[in-house]
């Protein structure tokens, strides 16, 4: 079997005050079949009328207490739930927090990032895992980028584990709760409020500025076609009057695109933001000549700017600093601090 030979490279973990987090890996049309490996063999399962069909058997659900297991060929730390939902069949990763990051570090920033910056970032992945838990659902968090870009097993490289070990159980907190730890890739020299991308003003989320950011993205230009951004204006339900070139007509505090002018239409907000993402653009700090935009950094801009952080590692500055500038205002804690039971 595939996952035999992996065992020895599977050490055994202490569970310690450690937090089980549930991982929705892949939802699996009606109809068909997921085959997972498991250390005793290979075995196919499918949402049926009745629940869950493993190996003929039927049941509302399954959870398969294993140490790993190997889903189309990608293995995981912990065990497996299986539950139907809507026709479709949920797998479902039951993996320890701390286990969980070695295979989220890899998938959010480069090993060759300094380990300060790694510290940082592994902070704020286990306190977005934390924030993200709900009894009430199916499932904490998915395994993309729409949470966190989760890898398995067979991505943890040392220098990760190395960051994830040094911050055990650390989170940031503010007025005594797990923040809302959003990050991007790199803010282009200013950070943004979080009402300026969705809506809700946080008081540690406030724009802040980022000269340390100097990533690949710090400066760009990119060529807009007018069907792109005809589309754009459509996927947010606007139609188009005319051919009119982009133009931004007002700007967030954090100097973002904030009313927008395009082919006749006026967009206002964050749905601004949103629709010069969807024309292609890293990031809404932009400005246009034409249907060419000229612009910086990537990303929407709230809270920690990776880019950022790596400069500011390479500073001198450690991931308690790091977090502090990015976060004004909150407080790094242990889970048991935070509200997390």
């Amino acid at each position: 079997m595939f996952l035999l030979p992996l065992l020895a490279f599977f050490p055994a973990r202490g569970q310690g005050k450690d937090l089980l987090l549930r991982v929705l890996l892949r939802e699996v049309p009606p109809g068909q079949a997921v085959r997972l490996a498991l250390p005793s063999g290979e075995v196919r399962a499918s949402a049926g009328g009745e629940g869950v069909v493993l190996e003929g058997r039927v049941a509302p659900s399954f959870d398969l207490e294993v140490p790993y297991f190997s889903l189309e060929g990608r293995p995981y730390r912990g065990g497996v739930r299986l539950l139907p939902q809507g026709g479709k069949l949920l797998v479902i990763n039951l993996v320890l927090l701390e286990d969980y990051l070695l295979g989220v570090l890899p998938g959010e920033m480069p090993e060759g990032f300094p380990l300060e910056a790694l510290k940082a970032q592994a902070v704020l992945a286990r306190t977005f895992a934390v924030n993200r838990l709900n009894p009430k659902a199916p499932y904490d968090l998915c395994a993309s980028e729409l949470c966190q870009v989760y890898l398995g097993f067979a991505a943890e490289k040392p220098k990760h584990a190395q960051a994830v070990a040094a911050t055990r159980g650390q989170v940031l907190s503010y007025g005594g709760k797990a923040i809302s730890a959003l990050y991007h890739a790199d803010s282009g020299g200013m950070t943004a409020g979080s009402e300026e991308v969705f809506q809700k003003a946080l008081p540690y989320l406030r724009p802040r500025p980022d000269p340390y950011a100097k990533g690949p993205k710090s400066a760009w230009r990119v060529s807009v076609s007018k069907e792109a951004a005809e589309q754009a204006l459509r996927a947010l339900g606007y139609t188009p009057k005319g051919e009119e070139a982009p133009q931004v007509l007002e700007r967030s505090p954090s100097g973002r695109a904030w009313r927008v002018r395009l082919m006749g239409v006026e967009v206002w907000g964050p749905e601004a933001q949103r629709l010069l993402r969807l024309m292609g653009l890293p990031s809404a700090l932009a400005e246009f000549q034409g249907f060419e935009a000229v612009g910086r950094g990537a990303g929407h801009g709230v809270g920690l700017s990776q880019w950022g952080a790596k400069g500011m590692a390479e500073a001198g500055f450690d991931h308690r600093e790091i977090l502090g500038h990015y976060f004004p205002g909150t407080f790094l804690s242990e889970l048991l601090l935070a509200g997390v039971p």
